[in-house]
Order: structure tokens, then C-alpha cells, then sequence
């Protein structure tokens, strides 16, 4: 007998799984095949600003063969999937720095590449909510109605004392207006909501989290603030200028966000574990079975699940 009280779910999870929606969308399982395609960003390049957010790894730690093609990046993270998971479908994830800071006939030549390549299913963009021309936006509304796309978009935080903080150079009306762009034309969007930045209560997450709520958002990510060394925070970290959540914190925090965030919206990540190669703290983090576990614990222990104090405006 199935008592689990939230309705999107298959076994004994209390939020919205990726795990779930691609059941649901695809009938099985998806996996990301990671890119890198000579995209830079505007608070790097001098655009905006210089350094990029505090916690910027130059768009990943995982690329380690810069200017490979796009095809023989693909074949490499096909074969490294296979060998895992088998023959599953793939979704190409365009994930280091902003993708939509090039032309859009370059963006357009990408994607279409991506998906002659065998076995995918979709596409995923990473970029920022400032990097969406109109030129972009019909692209990309273009790709959505030909095949499964998915925008990411760095929130990071509602507060604007954060914002300035992290060195974002993106102010959060800059942030919703190129959100509701891409809503606009119907594509789906995939928030990111980073705990623990420097300075923020447990209310300004949760708080952060009830905005994101009120866009309703196709999907969020969830994530603790790693120190990832040669970041500007790693530099903040050691003259003891932050203060790191504790995996106990974390967790309390992850449910009050999730019992504020509508039930439909995917929860594409509920932590991350950064790269154990560069990770500095928390390395409580590592452990990222460990953390979703006492989450699921944690909201079972209470009796919620997401969405539950949710209130639609």
C-alpha cells in the first residue's frame, strides 16, 4: 500500500524527481552528455565585470580536453555513459560558461549538431537570464518545438545584497525579465537556488525559494555553496570571511524550501557534490547519498513533502 502523501512520485520520495519526469516524459532513464562550446561570459570577458561570480570555476572543473569538437566531445561522453548505464538516450548539455553569450547562427549550428549526433534526446543550455536577445529566444523557441529543450538559468538568490555580493553583475529585475522571456515563448526553464552564500539567513533562502515559487518554475536546482579552490570565495574562506552551512543545516533548509515549491516543479538537484579534485569545503558534501538521505529522512520524520505550505499568488 502506497502512503507516500505526494502524488508525483513512484517509490517513497517527497519531492518532484528528475528520476520521476523522465519516467513520465521518456518512459525511462536520461543521462547528460556535458559540453563545452567556447562560450564565455560578460562578468568575464569585461562585458558586465571581470572574475566572474565568486564562486566561478571557469563554467566547470569536468572539462579536461579544451577544444575538442562538439562531436568528438559527444563521442567521448557517449562512451563514458555506456559503460555505466548501457545504451540509454542522451540529453546534450551545454553547460560550461553562458551559451547564449555567441551569435545565434553559432548557438544554432551547435545545437543542430547535437542532435544529429546518435542517441539524443534533447537539450540542456546553461546561461544567464542578461544573455537572451530576441534573436536567441526565437532560436531557442525554434529548438523547443522540435524537440525536448530545457534553459538553465542561475538565480542563485532573490537578494540583492547577495547579488552584489557574489559579483553576479545581473540585478534580479535583469534576472525575470529574461526568465519571463523565455516563458513567454514557451520554453522550459530550469532555475538554479544556490544555500549557504555569504550572509544569508535561513529565512533569505527560504525566501528565495518562495520567489522562485512564484514563477513557477519547470524545474530548480538545489545546491550547497562549495569552495572550490582558485574561486574569489576560496580566497574569502581562508581570511575567514565565510561561514559554511553544516550538513544538518542544510538539510533543515532543503525542506522548508521544498515544502514552499510547487508540486509540478522538478527538483533536478537537491544537492552537489563539486569536484573532489578542487572541493576545499564542505566536505560534508562529498558524500551526496548521505545528504540526499537525511533529506528524505528529514521530510519523512516531519510528515511534508513539497509543496505543501506552497500558496499560488
Amino acid at each position: 500500500m502506497n502512503i507516500n502523501p505526494f502524488p508525483y512520485s513512484n517509490d517513497n520520495k517527497r519531492y518532484h524527481t528528475l528520476s520521476y519526469h523522465y519516467k513520465k516524459t521518456f518512459g525511462g532513464r536520461l543521462q547528460k552528455a556535458v559540453l563545452e562550446c567556447g562560450a564565455t561570459c560578460p562578468n568575464i570577458d569585461g562585458s558586465k565585470g571581470y572574475g566572474g561570480c565568486i564562486f566561478c570555476d571557469g563554467g566547470s572543473g569536468y572539462f579536461t580536453n579544451p577544444g575538442l569538437s562538439l562531436t568528438e566531445q559527444l563521442s567521448l561522453e557517449s562512451q563514458r555513459i555506456r559503460k555505466k548505464y548501457g545504451r540509454v538516450p542522451l540529453l546534450a548539455y551545454f553547460q560550461a560558461n553562458t551559451n547564449t553569450y555567441m551569435p545565434a547562427e553559432k548557438l544554432r549550428q551547435l545545437i543542430y549538431d547535437a542532435l544529429s549526433f546518435p542517441d539524443i534526446a534533447g537539450i540542456s543550455i546553461g546561461t544567464r537570464a542578461d544573455c537572451l536577445p530576441d534573436d536567441i529566444v526565437c532560436l531557442l523557441k525554434e529548438i523547443s518545438e522540435q524537440t525536448y529543450l530545457t534553459v538553465e538559468l542561475g538565480m542563485q538568490s532573490a537578494h540583492e545584497s547577495t547579488i552584489s555580493l557574489i559579483n553576479r553583475c545581473c540585478t534580479h529585475n535583469e534576472f525575470l525579465e529574461g526568465y519571463n522571456k523565455l516563458k513567454n515563448a514557451g520554453i522550459r526553464v530550469c532555475l538554479h537556488l544556490i544555500n549557504g552564500l555569504p550572509g544569508e539567513t535561513p529565512e533569505m533562502m527560504t525566501d528565495s525559494a518562495i520567489e522562485a515559487a512564484s514563477l513557477e518554475p519547470d524545474g530548480i536546482k538545489l545546491q550547497m555553496l562549495h569552495v572550490i579552490r582558485g574561486t574569489k570565495l576560496a580566497e574569502m574562506y581562508s581570511n575567514g570571511g565565510v561561514d559554511l552551512l553544516t550538513k544538518d543545516e542544510y538539510v533543515d533548509i532543503v525542506v522548508r524550501q521544498l515544502e514552499v515549491l510547487p508540486q509540478e516543479t522538478v527538483i533536478e538537484r537537491i544537492t552537489g557534490d563539486g569536484d573532489r579534485k578542487k572541493l576545499i569545503a564542505p566536505l560534508w558534501s562529498a558524500d551526496k547519498k548521505s545528504v540526499i538521505s537525511s533529506i528524505d529522512k528529514k521530510l519523512a520524520a516531519l510528515g511534508t513533502w513539497q509543496g505543501r505550505k506552497y500558496n499560488k499568488i
